[in-house]
């Protein structure tokens, strides 16, 4: 099975997770989703990447975001392991740090293949840091993936999301390095008069590098 390439339908799944099993995406509709694999329960860069996702799990839920986690591992290695990091691990002033999204156990790898999580030339056994965004259509609007030894930036995750809904909302693009706040691009015109229209009439708030780089301040800002 190839990964899901951006603007592909989300691969549909019924799994069992640590909060239930799940139907993917019925019982989701109308939320993006967050979801990411990790290499396995009990290892030291996966506790401080579930430890910040669950930290910021009602920022993510006040964006209409859902978060779904994976592992090659069972229900009760994840619910042991879960237990574990809420009474004892203390990281970054984070402790007692519960995990309440969903963490699905693919023993079987059904999930894992299905979204190309499992990449042999880096484990077999293991799946890698996979990341989808997934609008609330079901489409998947981003993929990123990091290697095995490399942590995820969870608020540059965040801040992709943002760049998404926004682009969604406002038919608008974000430059290099935008935060939220910044200036976002107008698309560019696609004939001639509109570029001529474009150049002739200015806007409030609204600004040209050149006939095809134009951007405007955000109106929340």
């Amino acid at each position: 099975m190839r990964m899901p390439l951006i603007g592909d339908d989300a691969p549909s799944f019924t799994a069992v997770t640590t909060q239930g099993q799940i139907n993917f995406p019925e019982d989701y509709k109308g939320k993006w989703v967050i979801l990411f694999s990790h290499p396995a329960d009990f290892t030291p860069v996966c506790t401080t990447e579930f430890m910040t996702f669950a930290s910021m799990q009602e920022e993510f839920r006040g964006m209409n975001t859902e978060l779904i986690g994976l592992s090659i591992d069972s229900v009760f290695s994840h619910i042991a392991w879960l237990k574990r990091i809420e009474e004892k691990i203390e990281y970054k002033g984070m402790k007692n740090v519960e995990v309440k999204f969903p963490v699905i156990a693919d023993l079987t790898m059904d999930v894992a293949k299905k979204y190309g999580m499992v990449q042999p030339n880096a484990s077999t056994t293991q799946a890698v840091r996979a990341v989808f965004i997934i609008d609330t259509e079901a489409k998947v609007r981003a993929v990123l993936y990091y290697p095995l030894s490399a942590g995820r930036n969870m608020q540059e995750i965040k801040r992709l999301l943002t760049a998404l809904q926004k682009n969604e909302a406002e038919k608008v693009a974000t430059p290099a390095n935008w935060q939220p706040g910044d200036d976002v691009i107008i698309p560019p015109p696609n004939t001639m008069e509109a570029v001529k229209e474009r150049l002739g009439k200015t806007e409030e708030g609204k600004y040209c590098l050149d006939w095809f780089i134009c951007l405007k301040k955000d109106a929340k800002k």
